[in-house]
């Protein structure tokens, strides 16, 4: 091993050798924040779903909300990170894990939200083809049902795409480590020893994941779209809802791993592996998915104004000049202006530009999910069955504490795992002259290590 090699080692794993006392305070205070909405989804349960602001008509509130804007952020590690590895794109080699991490702890968030939604989250497992001695089977043409197949697989094929690259940082933590720390990495590292046979077998498995993870993770939030789309409510039923909620998955997804990756190059000093290039490639991919969704958003309104049929146009009416316009224009703005100001022109679209950008499409899409849930339940076909939702206390800290949970999972994530993947930075900065292929300066993975 080089010095150099010595000092990318040395720099990666410097989270988990060194903790300093911000860590604990930062710990703690996201610990209390996920602790208050443990405590409120147990009096939710303990009182009823009446603490909520859930009322006829109007059943599906900020629980939906959070169920989908979660699902929806989980793109951001595996589609992103499966297709950028698909094409051997170099400048993703420190971008990977931090995109991957986001996709696991966003699933396991997202996947909870159905549960708390439930009056009864302890009957859960009636949506579980299981066998039942009462002969009573999940109704399987239900897209609640197919819910739990989407991510139940998502999650599974996830958790092995974040696994397996882990293996040799894993190794190498342990040869670097004695006494507990040694024999617990030394678990996790699965007897690796880097030969040539486990680096090309590792190699094959990753290729065979990207293929594999990609038609999943759009299958999950098209499944998602079908909870909507399958119900005869106004603007619901669309045909659209498909590509539309991908698209807004991924869109928020790259924002989501953009405020990820400049955390962590904040707070962990990682300036040399996380450039602004980085920031200004996801910042393209940002800006071609905000002019995306700004042409389904304006497709989606065009055809429902151009059918006028009158329970879809008073939705309508309501999120452009009701009630909920505010709340609609606000979207507008900070998915589609304020990235179409920052991100195409190129002197703004800086590390501070791009998390600016970034938090405000966060925001603008889980208001985009709000404004999908809400509007079309309050103002149904019938003007007698209009209703109002106003969100309680209980779903707002609920909604809050997840965030915080969030942080605080990638928080300890960081600390005992390389958040960038030391041995896809070794094989990037070293490859064998003789194995670069002569078409392209890139190599393969595993290849430089025969």
């Amino acid at each position: 091993m080089n010095g150099r090699d010595e000092r990318l080692a040395s720099d990666l794993m410097r989270p988990l050798l060194r903790t300093s006392p911000i860590w604990y305070v930062w710990v703690a205070v996201l610990t209390a924040l996920v602790a208050a909405g443990l405590f409120c989804w147990w009096f939710q349960m303990w009182q009823g779903l009446g603490v909520t602001g859930l009322r006829w008509p109007v059943f599906w509130g900020f629980l939906i909300t959070d169920f989908v804007f979660w699902i929806g952020i989980s793109h951001a590690g595996t589609l992103i990170s499966a297709i950028l590895r698909l094409v051997n794109a170099g400048w993703r080699r420190p971008v990977t894990r931090c995109a991957e991490v986001i996709t696991a702890f966003a699933l396991m968030i997202g996947g909870l939200f159905p549960i708390i939604h439930l009056g009864r989250p302890w009957l859960f497992f009636w949506l579980l083809p299981y066998p039942s001695r009462r002969l009573i089977w999940p109704n399987l043409r239900s897209p609640l049902v197919w819910d739990f197949f989407a991510i139940s697989t998502y999650l599974t094929g996830s958790l092995l795409f974040l696994l397996l690259p882990m293996i040799p940082d894993f190794a190498l933590v342990r040869d670097k480590s004695t006494g507990l720390r040694r024999r617990i990495y030394g678990v996790l590292a699965l007897g690796w020893r880097g030969t040539t046979q486990q680096w090309h077998r590792l190699e094959s498995a990753m290729q065979i994941m990207a293929v594999a993870i990609i038609p999943v993770a759009v299958s999950v939030h098209t499944i998602v779209s079908f909870d909507f789309s399958m119900a005869p409510v106004p603007m619901w039923h669309s045909t659209i809802f498909g590509p539309y909620f991908v698209a807004g998955a991924i869109f928020s997804g790259i924002a989501g791993l953009i405020i990820a990756m400049a955390a962590l190059r904040r707070f962990l000093h990682l300036h040399e592996y996380l450039h602004p290039v980085h920031f200004e490639n996801l910042g393209k991919l940002l800006l071609t998915m905000s002019l995306l969704w700004g042409y389904f958003t304006f497709n989606e309104r065009l055809t429902t104004w151009y059918g006028n049929g009158t329970a879809e146009y008073n939705t309508l009416m309501v999120t452009q000049k009701g009630s909920y316009a505010p709340l609609f224009w606000t979207m507008v703005t900070v998915n589609f202006v304020l990235p179409l100001i920052i991100l195409g022109v190129r002197r703004f679209r800086t590390i501070t530009g791009c998390v600016i950008a970034s938090v405000g499409v966060c925001f603008g899409m889980w208001l985009e999910r709000f404004l999908i849930v809400v509007p079309s339940l309050a103002t149904k076909q019938l003007p007698y069955s209009w209703g109002y939702y106003a969100p309680r206390p209980t779903e707002i800290i609920i909604t809050a504490s997840t965030f915080a949970a969030m942080a605080l999972l990638y928080t300890l994530f960081a600390k005992f795992v390389p958040i960038i993947s030391i041995w896809e930075m070794r094989a990037g900065a070293h490859p064998a002259p003789e194995l670069v292929p002569p078409a392209t300066a890139e190599h393969r993975l595993g290849e430089t290590h025969a």
